[in-house]
């Protein structure tokens, strides 16, 4: 992965993706590390989901290479846990809906995937 800044903006990272200078797989395997590594210490996700995000992450890639998608496309993002995503469980921080898992995603995650995001999981 080529040298980006210490905490590079989302414009950062989509113009890297654009540039070819490094893959939205190379940036969601970066992300899922530095969550695994911080989620000891923080335990700031609520969910993690590894496999959807590197799928998501190869979509993302033949997207760009064909020179497609916008702005958000292949970048890593995290739902807050309030938010329904459709086959990820979604507490809303409760007890109550600790395995609740939505068949349907909610309005701003439809729209956040149809830009391109990739979802690494839920804080």
């Amino acid at each position: 992965m080529p040298a980006l800044p210490a905490r590079p903006t989302i414009t950062d990272l989509s113009l890297a993706l654009r540039a070819r200078q490094v893959s939205s797989r190379e940036l969601t395997a970066a992300a899922l590390k530095r969550i695994g590594a911080a989620s000891e210490k923080l335990n700031s996700f609520i969910t993690v989901v590894p496999e959807l995000a590197l799928a998501a992450a190869d979509r993302a890639d033949v997207v760009l290479s064909k020179d497609g998608g916008g702005p958000l496309t292949g970048i890593p993002f995290a739902h807050k846990d309030i938010f329904c995503t459709a086959g990820i469980r979604t507490t809303c921080g409760s007890r109550m809906l600790a395995d609740f898992v939505s068949p349907y995603d909610a309005t701003v995650v439809e729209r956040l995937a149809a830009a391109g995001i990739v979802t690494v999981g839920k804080t």
